[in-house]
């Protein structure tokens, strides 16, 4: 699995809300340029929620051709059905995906017994790694402990991007980890503490904006220098915040937009940022000489 800085890259839109390919692909080249470890779109950043499966299927091979292997890409394939997540993961495979990110099965949730159910069938109608995906700030539920304990032993269950932002979770889950078994943060204000519990990385908002600083984050940690690491996180924290002032990702494509990045507009429900915390983020923005 990937070491280092996953971007969960952003959608870009045209103004009528169209997918923006041209400005895709300049924001494939960029991360190529500047360090990103692998690409991850279809995932909450990029707005999949607002995308047809017609559009998901496009942005996917899209990406992969583009990138062309020179890095890894990850696609999101989870859905709250788990026939059409397993559906949509058999796609991605054929395309090329080198991974996928499947998320917990949001507003109609499950009991414990069905999260497990949920993952192992998803992962035993591929071959390609899974990355399980625990955000219950989004979805309402959360991969207990003991339904890691049980899915971490499935080969092509690979890892966990963790985003409860619990770090007593963190900890419980960290037994768990090994060669076959790995976690990314999924928050980016905890990217050094997850890596101090045995993580490999982040999938990670702040990277579609300064994608070599995470990348640098993170192998200056798995390299030892951990208060190099640390001083990278402590310089963004303040940006961070103001990313998510909001509900993301409207603050980072408004910061996108303002450094000239394309990013575009949004799909309802998302929409423009209130005039006041668009003043903290692009402040966030220049304290950090951006």
């Amino acid at each position: 699995m990937v070491k280092g800085s996953i971007v969960a890259l952003v959608t870009p839109m045209l103004e009528d809300g169209s997918v923006d390919y041209d400005g895709l692909k300049n924001l494939i080249e960029f991360h190529i340029a500047n360090k990103t470890d692998a690409i991850l779109v279809l995932g909450t950043t990029g707005e999949s929620p607002t995308l047809s499966h017609e559009e998901d299927e496009q942005v996917a091979k899209f990406t992969i051709d583009q990138v062309n292997k020179r890095i890894p890409v990850y696609v999101g394939s989870g859905s709250n059905s788990t026939l059409t997540a397993l559906k949509q993961s058999k796609k991605f495979e054929e395309m090329g995906a080198d991974a996928l990110l499947v998320i917990t099965p949001y507003y109609n949730k499950t009991n414990d017994e069905g999260m497990i159910k949920h993952f192992q069938t998803i992962a035993d109608g591929v071959n390609i790694p899974i990355v399980m995906y625990n955000v219950p700030g989004r979805t309402g539920c959360s991969i207990s402990e003991h339904a890691v304990s049980v899915l971490s032993k499935h080969k092509n269950i690979k890892g966990i991007k963790e985003a409860s932002g619990n770090i007593g979770y963190v900890m419980k889950i960290a037994k768990y980890l090994n060669d076959d078994f790995v976690m990314y943060s999924g928050n980016d204000d905890m990217i050094v503490p997850v890596l101090s519990a045995g993580g490999i990385g982040v999938i990670s908002v702040l990277a579609n904006i300064v994608p070599e600083d995470v990348h640098n984050l993170v192998h200056e940690y798995l390299n030892g220098n951990t208060k190099k690491s640390l001083e990278i996180q402590l310089k963004y924290l303040n940006l961070v915040d103001a990313l998510f002032i909001e509900t993301n990702p409207i603050p980072v494509k408004e910061a996108m937009n303002y450094l000239k990045m394309p990013a575009g507009t949004y799909r309802l429900p998302l929409c423009n940022m209130s005039a006041k915390n668009k003043e903290i983020l692009i402040k966030a923005i220049k304290d950090v000489n951006l």
